[in-house]
């Protein structure tokens, strides 16, 4: 529904109305981000619009979503500096703005445009408030007719008001329900320290025994460690508060690093480690901190999955639109019918609990990580031949 001068403002607030219902009952923060941004463009008659969440504990304000985002897949986790953008000043100020000649705007951040190749004429942002709690901030920019009016801030910012509350329903709905799932999956190692701790406290304990116990104490808390650990950033993921800090860098020096980390434990057990890199590999855009983990979590796999002196492979490669990472083992493999699941939460692959602890995450957060750079991950195995995790990057396009 396009929206003009000529447009009833009743028929405007009717349809907001409509698309208010629509947010409401959506639980995917992904996907609701983007019905916003794009009612948003709509609603203002706009080129594009955006929406910039505020961390929390960091106090980060970074993109989010955008109408444009699968053009311009740099924005996504882009940090926007507070004092020296619209959008921080937005927040800092908690009212709507209207800039109609950015150029001559001091509050406007080139950056953007220039990381991107969007060009910015004019910006109109809107503050994300929930129970009087900024969230972020709602940018429509590029007008195409005209400029931004006050009758387009007050639709937009009735949007924004709608948005907000919807926003923070989702975020609490993932929470409570990661809540529920974190409690009933603490409880196995919670159980094992209660009775280690009640075995120790025997007097007709032996030393031996006690230094076993000692040994299951220890384990069992890393466990719990490594648990609430993956939980916390799975609930940063799911709830869309995981900032993201995107430099360009060469993947070779990435892979070396994380295999030459597990060189040691893949020696142990007589598995070789092998490269294969192709010279003109071109560099990537994205968090390399965050990448890292995911390599490590799919090499940890590799080595802990496999078989006596067997052997593990890193490729990569390009195809026209992205790279690829590829982690290839020769282990047991996994059943056909269990790989759809391997990146749900809590699921592990039958045979894997005798084999290695683990919290059933691991696969899981890898895969939102790789969503949140816009890339995907994909497997291929056979049962008895081994595995193969392959992670799928937008290579940088050309602005």
């Amino acid at each position: 529904m396009a929206f003009n001068s000529e447009n009833n403002l009743l028929q405007q607030y009717q349809y907001l109305i409509g698309i208010s219902r629509d947010l409401a009952s959506t639980l995917d923060l992904d996907s609701l981000l983007s019905k916003i941004v794009s009612v948003a463009a709509e609603m203002s008659g706009a080129e594009a619009a955006s929406i910039l969440l505020l961390d929390e504990s960091s106090q980060q304000l970074y993109f989010q979503a955008a109408t444009n985002i699968e053009v311009l897949p740099a924005m996504h986790g882009m940090v926007i500096p507070r004092d020296s953008s619209l959008a921080g000043w937005v927040i800092k100020n908690r009212t709507p703005v209207i800039a109609n000649d950015v150029e001559n705007d001091r509050r406007h951040y080139p950056n953007v445009d220039q990381e991107t190749g969007f060009a910015t004429r004019s910006l109109m942002g809107i503050p994300l408030m929930a129970k009087d709690e900024i969230i972020g901030v709602l940018e429509t920019i590029n007008k195409r007719e005209g400029g931004f009016s006050q009758p387009d801030q007050d639709i937009i910012t009735i949007l924004g008001a709608q948005a907000a509350i919807a926003i923070q329903n989702t975020r609490m709905f993932h929470q409570s329900d990661l809540i529920a799932e974190m409690v009933h999956e603490l409880r196995t190692p919670l159980s094992s320290l209660s009775a280690v701790a009640g075995l120790l406290a025997r007097p007709d304990l032996s030393e031996d025994q006690r230094i076993k116990l000692v040994h299951t104490l220890h384990t069992e808390v890393q466990r719990l460690n490594s648990m609430t650990t993956s939980f916390l950033d799975l609930a940063r993921l799911e709830s869309g508060r995981m900032v993201f800090h995107k430099s360009i860098f060469p993947v070779q020096p990435l892979i070396e690093e994380c295999l030459n980390l597990y060189e040691s434990q893949a020696a142990e057990h007589a598995i070789s480690t092998k490269i294969d890199i192709p010279p003109d590999l071109p560099r990537i855009e994205a968090d390399r901190d965050e990448l890292k983990q995911v390599l490590l979590n799919l090499i940890s796999n590799a080595v802990k999955y496999n078989r006596p002196g067997g052997s593990i492979l890193l490729r990569t490669g390009t195809n026209e639109k992205e790279l690829f990472i590829a982690v290839e083992d020769n282990g047991s493999g996994i059943p056909e019918e269990e790989i759809p699941h391997l990146f749900e939460k809590f699921f592990r692959a039958s045979g894997t609990k005798k084999i290695a602890p683990g919290t059933g995450l691991g696969l899981s957060i890898c895969a939102k990580v790789i969503a949140a750079h816009r890339g995907r991950i994909t497997v291929t195995s056979h049962p008895g031949q081994g595995s193969t995790f392959t992670v799928y990057l937008p290579l940088k396009p050309a602005p």
